[in-house]
């Protein structure tokens, strides 16, 4: 009996003997049996009778060695070679893969660029629509944006009536059914359609509501415009809102001023609404340059502001103590309104985290106002009115 013979090459042992479990092509090399040449790459310059006397060694010719007709038959049900899909990487902080269609568990994805709107890229640079709630952060911002007219519209109102004119409160009224009315279409006609509820996107850092200035460019020449909504639908919404607002004052107040302000003159009557067509245009540019900067500093905004304005009311108006406060409506109506407005900058900037540590601290509201009476006596704002009219 003679020894086995072993090929070197991938350490497949031939044995004339007993036979080894036979290869994908039928490569064995047997006593009668002549090898397939072409399928397991034997040199075709070899003949076969010196492959039988052993004198010349005769092996697999590397160059023609077919690696998928070496595998034993058990091994034949894997696919050869195996398949990689080898894709290019989406480059960009918000460029993403558009889902085409969706077959079953099977997603197909289409080249990289901008998401639609209503969507944006999540960790592995694939749009994925927005289908979360807002937080009650965005609930927030989005009633400071709202407020933002509403009390333009009150100041201006005010400014422009007049101590002797009696419409100012049903121009008030008018405003704050304005206001109100524009955020309830506002929320009706954005997705969902019809129901005071909106779906968005989580705002992750500040450069969410900046995508345009990370539009990458590969070859520092071309540049991929990927520019899409991520904080959706934070930032739009706000100009729906404010369009909706100016489209019914223009569609309202004037006939409500012409019938009830009598007490105003034709060139000061209209005067509020001609403030509102100069301050909506400056509130978009706001909106459109500095929302990001707006959405993590309006609780400080409210809070700086409500204080100066407090302030300043209550030394325009003389009030020294409390019984000032008291002798006239209209100046309790300014002051719940300014804590009002406290209250709101406080719960902002807690957010209500922790009912029991966050909630103590809206004891917090009247301070300002106690403070302010109880140090006017050193102060003496009339005093200081008067000499400021006087030109001291």
């Amino acid at each position: 009996m003679r020894k086995p013979r072993f090929l070197g090459i991938l350490g497949l042992e031939v044995s004339r003997v007993h036979p080894p479990t036979p290869l994908l092509g039928e490569a064995v090399v047997g006593r009668d049996s002549e090898p397939n040449v072409a399928g397991a790459g034997f040199q075709r310059d070899c003949p076969a009778s010196r492959r039988r006397s052993g004198r010349e060694r005769c092996g697999p010719d590397v160059r023609a060695l077919r690696l998928d007709r070496l595998i034993p038959a058990s091994l034949g049900n894997l696919e050869w070679p195996m398949a990689v899909d080898i894709q290019p990487a989406c480059l960009g902080l918000y460029c993403g893969k558009t889902l085409l269609f969706k077959n079953g568990s099977s997603e197909v994805y289409g080249e990289c660029g901008v998401c639609p709107r209503g969507q944006r890229t999540n960790a592995q640079k694939y749009c994925q629509p927005c289908t979360e709630s807002p937080e009650l952060y965005d609930w927030l911002y989005l009633g400071f944006m709202a407020m933002l007219p509403l009390v333009l519209h009150w100041f201006f109102i005010e400014w422009y009536s007049g101590k002797k004119s009696s419409s100012a409160l049903f121009q008030h009224i008018t405003a704050l059914f304005e206001c109100t009315m524009a955020a309830i279409i506002t929320l009706l006609v954005s997705d969902p359609v019809g129901v005071l509820y909106i779906r968005s996107c989580r705002v992750l850092m500040l450069s969410d509501w900046y995508t345009m200035l990370y539009n990458p460019s590969p070859d520092y020449v071309t540049t991929v415009h990927c520019t899409h909504e991520a904080v959706y639908p934070l930032y739009t919404i706000v100009f729906v809102y404010y369009a909706f607002c100016l489209v019914l004052m223009m569609l309202l107040r004037p006939l409500l001023v012409k019938k009830i302000a009598c007490g105003l003159g034709k060139s000061d009557r209209f005067k509020s609404i001609y403030a509102a067509l100069y301050f909506f245009p400056i509130l978009t540019v706001l909106q459109a340059v500095g929302g990001g900067l707006l959405y993590y500093a309006f609780p400080y905004i409210i809070l700086v502001l409500s204080l100066v304005t407090l302030a300043v009311y209550m030394s325009a108006s003389e009030i020294e103590n409390c019984y000032d406060l008291l002798v006239r409506k209209k100046r309790l109506i300014v002051l719940f309104s300014h804590w009002l407005l406290h209250a709101y900058g406080i719960v902002s900037i807690s957010r209500v985290d922790r009912l029991e540590h966050d909630l103590p601290l809206l004891a917090l509201v009247p301070t300002p106002a106690l403070f302010y009476l109880f140090t006017a006596k050193f102060t003496e704002p009339s005093r200081i009115l008067s000499e400021g009219a006087n030109g001291h």
